[in-house]
């Protein structure tokens, strides 16, 4: 009998050493990060958007469906063509199963694009462009933060109901400044505005003199600056030493983050009216989160970097819930279930890919009202997500049923 035993329990034990030896064998799930991570755009996105990923494989549990998670991340460099091939390797060649961020709106469409050819999911974090859910929509896309159309709608709308009426464009001449400027012009002229002219610049200028006597020259009551980044940086830096703003004009930064006006600080920033996805000091929630991601980063988390935390969660739960990490299967969950979280709260992906949620106007605090470095904004107004993005009415995007 003792010897019956002892080999059940020895086959028991190789049977439980078998499966643990396969759960090892499995390959990892890999998720891919395109990245700014040493241009205009690596404070917004970059390094704290990889952490974010990771931070958010770590609080998962590192593994799903008997698979170790990992995050992989390269650098675009701001150029479409590579941003396509580091999609292109990603997909085939590392096996990446979802691309996160991708961190401008030309980037964004290229990678995109390998995305969409090969039934791979991409969730956009840093870009802004509208046409990633109009023209540019894929079953398996989700823009996740922010867009042309929700800044445009949110700063807009509120400028020209304050009587800022007239505007002048500084705008960055590729995909998402040319839609910035297009957006908000529709805003601006749909509440009874004026667009009194516009001057496009390329993208990471260091010198806006021309540009900014042209707007100057069109006294129009509003800059209003379609870029992100260093070049908004630099334009309302720049701006300050024209005299422009004393003289009577205001600029607003129609994409801004917080690592924007720290760079700019306060007595430059002060007055300054922007829409957000995010801020760290919005509620207990956020600052909770922002904390953690503080530690590591020293500084708080851009609404981009927080939302490639919400939006790797929430892939990683869907592929948990679907029990397979196949497109069509984790989408279906995605979009059927609802974003709660510190980023998002009853948050919601579209059919054509937007993912719906409040967006925020902030004026940025004078130095005096300022408790300390990073606490730069007062929230003026939140705007419901059905009122903040394009309707699907409007939508362009070929999934969308009318």
């Amino acid at each position: 009998m003792k010897h019956i035993l002892s080999g059940i329990f020895a086959a028991a034990f190789a049977l439980s050493a078998s499966a643990a030896a396969q759960a090892q064998d499995k390959p990892p799930l890999k998720i891919g990060g395109i990245l700014d991570m040493s241009s205009l755009y690596a404070d917004i996105t970059g390094a704290g958007s990889e952490t974010a990923a990771k931070m958010a494989v770590e609080d998962f549990g590192g593994e799903v469906l008997g698979r170790k998670i990992q995050v992989l991340a390269a650098d675009h460099l701001n150029k479409a063509d590579l941003s396509a091939n580091i999609a292109r390797d990603m997909i085939d060649n590392q096996g990446v199963e979802m691309i996160y961020d991708v961190a401008a709106s030309a980037t964004a469409l290229a990678a995109g694009e390998i995305a969409k050819a090969r039934n791979k999911i991409i969730m956009f974090n840093g870009p802004g462009s509208i046409r990633l859910t109009n023209e540019a929509c894929g079953p398996y896309t989700v823009h996740y933060v922010f867009d042309t159309f929700a800044q445009a709608n949110v700063t807009g709308l509120a400028a020209v109901k304050s009587g800022l009426d007239t505007w002048f464009f500084l705008t960055a001449d590729y995909a998402f400044g040319q839609d910035l400027e297009k957006d908000t012009s529709a805003v601006v002229t749909k509440t009874g505005g004026k667009v009194l002219g516009s001057v496009r610049h390329p993208l990471n200028t260091s010198d806006f003199s021309s540009f900014l006597l042209q707007a100057q020259a069109s006294k129009a009551k509003v800059i209003g600056l379609a870029n992100a980044g260093g070049d908004t940086v630099n334009a309302i830096k720049q701006s300050a030493e024209f005299g422009i703003m004393k003289g009577g004009q205001k600029l607003s930064p129609l994409l801004a983050f917080v690592t924007d006006i720290d760079s700019i600080g306060l007595e430059t920033a002060q007055g300054l009216l922007l829409a957000e996805a995010f801020y760290w000091d919005l509620n207990d929630e956020t600052r909770a989160f922002s904390k953690r991601f503080q530690e590591r980063m020293k500084r708080p988390p851009t609404s981009a970097q927080a939302g490639v935390y919400s939006s790797v969660t929430h892939y990683l739960k869907a592929v948990k819930a679907a029990g397979t990490t196949d497109a069509a299967a984790v989408m279906k969950v995605m979009k059927e279930t609802p974003i709660n979280d510190f980023f998002a709260h009853g948050g919601r992906i579209r059919e054509d890919g937007r993912m719906i949620h409040d967006m925020y106007l902030f004026e940025v605090k004078k130095p005096s009202e300022s408790k300390g470095r990073w606490d730069d904004y007062k929230l003026l107004a939140t705007v419901p997500g059905s009122e903040a993005f394009q309707s699907l009415e409007q939508s362009r995007c070929p999934l969308v049923k009318k």
